[in-house]
């Protein structure tokens, strides 16, 4: 008989349930997206957030359970994602969690999300990725880790200023682009030109550092519309050749970035395999410049396929290996809004 997980996710602005086996399969995914209700601010309102997982959570979680042909009887336990995200929109996942727990009688299971994202390459592979580097690389998030094995994270760095996807974000604004801002700047940079700007590469040419920075590039770009001075961009008329180089320009230096401290991260690590994941692992142009560098160098890489890149529960499915290992949590679990370094 199988043994079931529930799984949930509501770090930051999607309200996700799975119900994955003990062997791995995934025996339902239900992902309740929020991007409509935060496109006209341009980003995620942690309090608009917080108030929409409350009214989905329990609607997900059944939707989760009737898709999968189970009831909460079936459960052996259930994990919440606590750590890294919004403080508001945590709480309500690990709440749910918690009352699921204490009247089911279960354990309660904690997962930090950006290792569960590294762990999407698991599932969607089917097969042991580890040891690796891991690339998270997110609107919240750019990190990367040495993954000894799948509950052993050496983080080895990770932006000093803005993540990636928030920079896509930003620069999707002053372009004018639509919210999400990865999508848009993707599609626009395909009819651009990616050397019309001659755009920062931050940090990048400390070959020691691991560290990612956007925030200086961001800078560029919006003097790049502007020219100097405090200028709101949004106001400047630009032709729709001028918004496709200004994207493909934007997008190839933190592209540059993505994969160059990858590379080196794997080289200085002695591994062959790399696992790339979160929202930004979903650009092409990442994902074919990251092809080519791995085959250039004889690696393995796995990157988390496009349902599994943005934020689901099915990533949730490392908590398999939590139960595998005896590492289970009590009721007094806590959320860790920022991000924690190591495992």
């Amino acid at each position: 008989m199988s043994i079931h997980f529930l799984t949930i996710e509501t770090t930051c602005d999607e309200t996700a349930a799975a119900v994955i086996t003990e062997d791995l399969h995934v025996l339902s995914s239900v992902v309740a997206s929020q991007d409509d209700l935060h496109r006209r601010y341009g980003g995620v309102v942690p309090e608009i957030a917080s108030r929409a997982h409350v009214e989905r959570i329990l609607p997900v979680i059944h939707e989760a359970l009737r898709r999968a042909d189970i009831r909460l009887s079936d459960l052996a336990a259930v994990a919440v994602a606590h750590t890294p995200g919004l403080a508001g929109s945590l709480l309500v996942g690990l709440c749910a969690a918690k009352a699921l727990c204490a009247a089911l009688d279960i354990p309660l299971i904690g997962i930090n999300h950006l290792q569960a994202h590294v762990y999407a390459c698991r599932i969607a592979s089917g097969e042991d990725v580890f040891p690796c580097v891991g690339l998270v690389v997110s609107g919240g998030h750019t990190s990367l880790y040495r993954c000894r094995g799948p509950l052993d994270f050496e983080l080895l760095g990770s932006t000093i200023d803005d993540a990636a996807g928030e920079a896509f974000d930003k620069v999707a604004s002053m372009l004018k682009l639509p919210y999400p801002g990865g999508p848009s700047v993707q599609h626009a940079a395909e009819k651009g030109n990616p050397k019309a700007y001659d755009f920062p590469r931050g940090l990048l040419d400390d070959p020691d550092s691991p560290d990612f920075s956007f925030s200086g590039l961001k800078t560029a770009v919006r003097y790049a519309i502007t020219g100097p001075g405090r200028h709101d961009p949004t106001e400047f008329e630009l032709s729709e050749q001028q918004v496709a180089d200004l994207a493909a320009s934007f997008q190839e230096a933190v592209v540059d970035c993505l994969v160059t401290k990858t590379m080196r991260a794997a080289a200085a690590s002695g591994v062959k395999k790399i696992c790339v994941g979160g929202g930004v692992a979903a650009n092409a142009r990442l994902r074919e410049r990251l092809a080519a560098a791995a085959r250039e160098a004889g690696a393995t890489l796995y990157i988390a396929p496009l349902r599994l890149c943005t934020d689901n529960a099915v990533m949730g499915a490392i908590a398999v290996e939590k139960w595998r290992a005896g590492r289970l949590d009590g009721l007094d679990l806590d959320i860790v809004p920022g991000v924690v370094r190591g495992s």
